[in-house]
């Protein structure tokens, strides 16, 4: 196994009353809210492709806020980190669905395998074997961008569909309470979606939901690979501040997982006085851009989708 150099973890920043109450975080979030419910208010005044854009970035940055709530926001109770970044704006994913699911992805040593990480897209061989044709060319498409990005979020809530469907032929309930849960919070945002704004269902699914999960799936894209060393399993992906604070800077990916904890607002920070060091300890695993992967990979697989090892 090779040996490479890991950065190393900045000391714990001095305490701040702003950052031990974590109002980078919460500023954020208020913001985020009220540019949601603001878009939807005035939606018959932007054109759809508008509509489209602003409705789908907020949509994902509200996932980044979860996503930030699960390793971050430790000064915080419990109740509290969750009670921000519940309400499901993008109505699909049960928050506590998606916080057991990723914290099992953050076991480091299992990154990309078939079946222990809960967000790989690798397949296993035996059960490559075992798939059809179509289902062989479908999970092949999805190793390309242009593909994950249009069709994959159908995919992934065909992955969610069948996972709880056999849940319940298995007899497990387990998850029933949540649903119930998940149903009522979804009530009062369907309320002002459609009868405080007037949106009709389909068009709050269309150009909020759907682009929302179209960048998500940007941004994992290329996040990971198999490696024999684990931390080059975990990119980094530079860009600009506008797809920065929509992934709260969860594209410098590599930082996220050698200190998960790390506020969101101190990442890129840490990246920039730790550049070398990080790229050395993650094997170079490295792009300039979206547009970069998007050049490379649109049309062309990033990776084979059957694992070389698992």
């Amino acid at each position: 196994m090779t040996t490479t150099a890991r950065p190393s973890l900045p000391r714990p920043p001095r305490a701040t009353w702003w950052r031990h109450f974590e109002i980078p975080t919460l500023v954020l979030a208020v913001a985020l809210y009220a540019a949601w419910a603001a878009l939807l208010w005035w939606h018959r005044a932007l054109p759809a492709w508008l509509l489209f854009l602003l409705g789908g970035y907020l949509g994902q940055l509200h996932f980044s806020l979860q996503h930030e709530s699960i390793h971050a926001m430790r000064h915080l109770p419990r109740w509290l980190r969750h009670a921000v970044v519940w309400p499901p704006i993008n109505l699909w994913l049960p928050y506590p669905l998606y916080n057991r699911s990723h914290s099992a992805h953050h076991v480091n040593f299992h990154l990309t395998h078939p079946q222990k990480d809960t967000e790989s897209v690798y397949h296993a061989a035996h059960a490559w074997e075992a798939y059809g044709s179509l289902r062989r060319w479908v999970f092949g498409a999805n190793q390309t961008l242009a593909f994950r990005v249009v069709v994959g979020p159908w995919l992934r809530l065909l992955k969610l569909v069948r996972s709880e469907a056999a849940r319940l032929r298995a007899h497990d309930l387990s998850h029933v309470r949540i649903w119930l849960v998940h149903a009522l919070s979804v009530a009062p945002v369907l309320f002002y979606v459609t009868q405080v704004c007037g949106m009709h269902l389909g068009t709050y699914v269309l150009c909020f939901v759907y682009p929302s999960m179209m960048l998500g799936a940007l941004r994992s894209f290329a996040e990971h690979r198999w490696s024999d060393t684990p931390h080059a399993r975990v990119a980094i992906v530079e860009s600009n501040l506008v797809f920065g604070l929509l992934y709260l800077y969860n594209n410098l990916h590599h930082v996220h997982h050698r200190a998960p904890t790390m506020p969101w607002y101190e990442i890129p920070i840490h990246f920039r006085r730790h550049k070398a060091a990080v790229l050395a300890a993650n094997g170079h695993f490295y792009y300039r851009g979206y547009g970069e992967i998007a050049r490379r990979f649109l049309f062309r697989p990033v990776f084979e989708p059957v694992h070389p090892r698992w």
